[in-house]
């Protein structure tokens, strides 16, 4: 599925202001860079949009909940009016504006009894760019953080970003202490103290400031790069006011895990391994088929050489046990025995399956069907009649007031 990853300018939207964009094709790899007005963005069909909110946007906080605020089901964040207002009292004090003018989002899959991290940024901001895209023709399923905080404590998590211009070179330090924004310095570089082991990412325009400031190699990952590498995070900033109904969120929740499961680099092995699996089963029941119908056509082959081979006059086989059927009838009439198709040999098999029934008051023969007259029998006597005779060969009917019972050319 195409993926089209927007980050939303850091400005309010107008008409001529460009958004940045990406393309992929996997959701691994950058197809296409567009930097152009919303109305002009790519729409290609069926495709996946994602809005990314710059670091610069979002403000992160890490809070304890009250116990019972995360309570709720599957796909959803409890009673979302109750846990917002749970956020309102606690971010209260710690956010500048006031909190009905942010929008607040927890991240993926909160648990009741550790600590969460709350993302926090302008409402009135994210609504215009969400209205304006929509407007547009190009509806976000997702919203993603450009950098989000690490879940997890290990210092091995954390990842430091140079972005900017030469003239405008700022860091973006993500781990498990939240999200930092700085401009690029010697006196910045020395609070952050980055470990001399660890790896320096930096946008090619700004690659010779960050060797310079950290004495070490960096390595280049522009700005597309860390776009796709945010869309395929499990943050979704869709919470709250964004929630719009608990199917639409269902419906995104599985359309990203099945995403995942298709796209997901982590998910490859498990990929090769179902392939591998179906493919093993159709081969599996490919030789299981060619096998039953080998056998089916030995068992047919032998039937008809059973045929032949008995009765030498049939040339053509086309159905060979009524061939066989109706070649013992003959042979078996012109040897004056008696054949289940004979009166005697009918009358004998429906005395014994029906003795209680009264005598008939006429019996005819014609054309191997033996018809008996002035019978009274009920539907559930009929039904029981014909399982008896059903075993030798025989069905029985009733037609026009007459039981009539024949010998059925194939054999059971």
């Amino acid at each position: 599925m195409t993926t089209l990853i927007i980050t939303l300018p850091q400005a309010l939207p107008t008409a001529a202001t460009l958004c940045e964009g990406v393309l992929s094709d996997d959701g691994r790899s950058v197809l296409r860079c567009v930097e152009t007005p919303a109305a002009l963005l790519p729409a290609p069909s069926g495709a996946d949009i994602v809005a990314v909110v710059p670091a610069g946007r979002l403000s992160w906080h890490r809070l304890s909940l009250p116990k019972g605020a995360l309570k709720g089901g599957l796909f959803q964040e409890g009673n979302p009016g109750r846990l917002r207002a749970v956020l309102d009292g606690l971010l209260e004090d710690s956010v500048l504006d006031e909190t009905s003018q942010l929008h607040f989002a927890l991240e993926p899959r909160p648990r009741a009894d550790e600590p969460v991290w709350v993302a926090a940024c302008d409402r009135a901001w994210l609504h215009a760019w969400l209205a304006t895209l929509a407007q547009a023709g190009r509806p976000v399923a997702r919203i993603v953080p450009e950098l989000a905080p690490t879940l997890g404590d290990a210092p091995g998590n954390a990842s430091l970003n140079v972005i900017g211009t030469p003239d405008n070179a700022r860091l973006m330090l993500a781990g498990p202490d939240g999200v930092t924004l700085l401009p690029l310095s010697v006196a910045t570089t020395a609070l952050i103290a980055w470990p001399e082991e660890a790896e320096v990412l930096a946008e090619p325009g700004v690659a010779a400031l960050a060797e310079h400031f950290f004495n070490r190699p960096a390595t280049l990952k522009a700005a597309p790069e860390r776009w796709l590498a945010a869309a395929q995070s499990d943050w979704d900033l869709a919470q709250f006011d964004l929630l719009y109904t608990r199917g639409t969120r269902t419906r995104k929740h599985l359309s990203a895990m099945v995403s995942s499961l298709f796209r997901a680099p982590r998910w490859r092995a498990a990929r090769w391994a179902a392939a591998l699996l179906v493919a093993v089963n159709l081969v599996g029941l490919q030789a299981w088929a060619w096998k039953e119908q080998s056998a089916l056509a030995a068992q047919r082959a032998a039937i008809q050489g059973m045929l032949t081979a008995t009765f030498p006059e049939v040339r053509v086989v086309v159905d060979a046990p009524v061939q066989m059927a109706r070649a013992l009838a003959d042979l078996q009439r012109r040897n004056g025995t008696a054949s289940a198709a004979d009166m005697e040999t009918m009358l004998a098999h429906f005395q014994a399956a029906a003795p209680d029934l009264p005598t008939p008051s006429a019996i005819e023969f014609i054309a191997n069907e033996l018809r008996f007259k002035g019978l009274d029998s009920s539907p559930a006597g009929i039904t029981q009649i014909s399982t008896r005779l059903q075993p030798q060969g025989y069905g029985v009917r009733l037609d026009a007031g007459s039981l009539v019972m024949m010998k059925e050319e194939r054999l059971p």
